[in-house]
């Protein structure tokens, strides 16, 4: 799944997207040289982690911005991965520094938050190294069940093999704290529940939070079936494999979040202020519900979150922009930056 050409502008891709989930959810069928002045990559050197994953190629966008390729054992191919550097980095790459995380949503790619953010100049004063690792077509970063075959692994890939690498190439510290839209909001979500303490705040903007929730099944199915992949091989049936469903389910694992500082942000959707893409409010509103289900468990259990469930928005960035930069409070705090 990694290397699949770009889709073309992401509003026509989300619309694509929205318009199956849409329809399935309401019971239709469904390289440059490195910039003067950047760091010198090791010439000819791959950099290996001690689980074999390594980087096989570098391409430096600018001065800041590598795009690297990994050659992933978990994935099974080679994965491509953008890392965001400091404006500090250059008069400091020995410096030790905490790791952001941002997640790719559905049916999109690594590039996406550089691509439809400002988030290369929002993050260019704080001394945070921030990674953008493929979560594969789908966009969903985690390990599929593949009828027992256990592979292709994202999770594995993101949060151990990338980890690794990024303390031998760039001086990564511990400290890491994740971010996702749409799938990837599931992703931060499923990170930080699944592996306790391995991020020390995560934040999700219109996720899948619930993935057994009312119509949630038939969501995540669609996402894996636009991309041309039986629905039963992310996680298996969701009757035959529900514990391997629940096992994935951030809302299952809850319990778990206690301890990370969470921001949790989801639109109603309809009546939507984003004239103009009716689709992505549908979508939005379909995730509605789920939402409300898991900050209400996270309340019930004692933990403490912020959340921001807003009426109208959408599907998209126009949206998630804007609640990136009203969660970094959050995650500044968790990755010990000041948070002004």
């Amino acid at each position: 799944m990694p290397g699949r050409r770009h889709r073309g502008p992401a509003r026509t891709r989300l619309a694509a997207c929205t318009a199956t989930v849409a329809l399935l959810a309401t019971g239709g069928a469904l390289g440059m040289s490195p910039a003067q002045g950047a760091p010198a990559p090791s010439a000819g050197q791959a950099v290996t982690a001690e689980d074999g994953a390594r980087i096989v190629a570098r391409n430096w966008l600018d001065e800041r911005t590598v795009d690297l390729t990994v050659r992933s054992p978990a994935v099974g191919a080679d994965v491509p991965v953008r890392v965001l550097l400091p404006a500090s980095y250059a008069k400091a790459p020995d410096r030790e520094r905490p790791v952001l995380y941002l997640l790719q949503g559905a049916h999109d790619d690594y590039t996406s938050w550089t691509r439809e953010t400002d988030v290369e100049n929002f993050l260019a004063g704080q001394d945070v190294i921030t990674v953008m690792p493929s979560s594969g077509a789908t966009g969903i970063p985690t390990d599929w069940w593949n009828f027992g075959r256990r592979t292709p692994d994202y999770e594995t890939f993101q949060v151990d093999e990338v980890m690794r690498l990024l303390r031998e190439e760039f001086h990564a510290g511990q400290r890491r704290a994740v971010a996702g839209v749409s799938t990837g909001g599931y992703g931060a979500l499923a990170f930080a529940a699944r592996r306790p303490g391995a991020f020390a705040a995560a934040a999700s903007y219109s996720g899948v939070l619930d993935t057994t929730a009312v119509g949630m099944v038939t969501v995540v199915n669609a996402i894996v079936a636009r991309e041309l992949e039986l629905p039963g091989s992310l996680w298996g049936g969701p009757v035959l494999q529900r514990a391997n469903w629940t096992a994935h389910n951030p809302y299952a694992l809850a319990e778990h979040l206690k301890g990370t500082r969470l921001y949790v942000s989801q639109g109603s959707g309809i009546p939507s202020t984003d004239f103009g893409n009716l689709q992505g409010a549908v979508l939005e509103g379909t995730l509605w519900g789920q939402a409300r289900k898991f900050t209400d468990r996270l309340a019930a259990l004692g933990v403490p979150a912020q959340t921001h469930l807003y009426h109208g928005g959408s599907h998209a960035w126009s949206s998630w922009q804007g609640e990136f930069k009203a969660s970094w409070p959050t995650l500044a705090a968790g990755l010990g930056l000041p948070t002004n």
